[in-house]
């Protein structure tokens, strides 16, 4: 994409000063761990663990290069209090990401073999971010229930001579749980990020401003076992330079409450 419009690669002849990505196919897990010593506070860890296969035409070749990624990513640590009211509706969260992603690895195949993938596109930023969030959530009507969340993430530092975006998540949704074995929902997902600073960083294309839409559904499939699936579908998409974006996500798994 370049803006809000598609980029005709196959217009473009090759070779070219400016990179052509291809093609990215991220199959990504996640392990969530989650643990509230009383209904006011909570901490979150999340564990995240990258597949990442990557192609693209680098600036003056007319091959593409290829690389595919698989590590851990970068932690996070979020903590949150939500002792507001005594409904304990609203809440705010404040953590770190971890640097514990690498971010060394190199194309395999083709013309960049063994150079350096872009930092945007290794499983850790090598950097430390804070994060700080908002969250509310409550009722509409009988049976329906809605929530809201606010996410900021700001780098706090730099690794070998990249720093990502400053970033922030806006997420909106609505679900119905008159029956909690079965319970649809829909939400609206924000990201807007700034461009990347430094000397490795892609700083032309990079930063974008994307709204998905994603329906889904959680399905109680024992007592303590709840299963979900969603798909995310873009509906505006604002990209600077030339960049990828995903036609679809698809995001399942399985909450399990001790």
């Amino acid at each position: 994409m370049r803006g809000r419009g598609a980029v005709d690669r196959g217009a473009i002849p090759l070779p070219t000063e400016r990179e052509l990505q291809q093609r990215t196919l991220n199959r990504n897990t996640s392990l969530v761990l989650d643990y509230s010593p009383s209904v006011e506070w909570g901490i979150d860890l999340q564990v995240p663990y990258y597949d990442r296969y990557h192609a693209t035409v680098a600036p003056g070749d007319t091959g593409t290069s290829t690389s595919h990624a698989r590590g851990l990513g970068d932690v996070r640590v979020v903590g949150r209090f939500q002792g507001f009211s005594p409904d304990h509706t609203t809440g705010v969260q404040l953590g770190l990401k971890l640097a514990t992603g690498g971010f060394h690895e190199d194309f395999t195949e083709g013309p960049q073999a063994g150079t350096r993938v872009d930092r945007g596109l290794q499983p850790g930023t090598g950097t430390t971010d804070l994060l700080v969030g908002v969250y509310h959530y409550g009722t509409i009507a009988r049976g329906w229930d809605y929530f809201a969340q606010a996410l900021l993430q700001q780098p706090l530092n730099s690794r070998e001579q990249f720093k990502p975006g400053t970033g922030i998540n806006v997420n909106l949704g609505v679900r119905y749980a008159a029956n909690p074995a079965v319970v649809p929902q829909i939400q609206l997902n924000v990201r807007a990020e700034k461009r990347e600073s430094g000397a490795n960083a892609d700083v032309e294309n990079s930063g974008a401003t994307l709204v998905y839409l994603g329906p889904g559904v959680a399905v109680r499939v024992a007592r303590r076992v709840e299963a979900y699936a969603f798909v995310q579908v873009p509906v505006y998409q604002n990209v600077n330079g030339y960049q990828i974006e995903p036609r679809f996500a698809v995001s399942g798994g399985l909450h399990f409450t001790p």
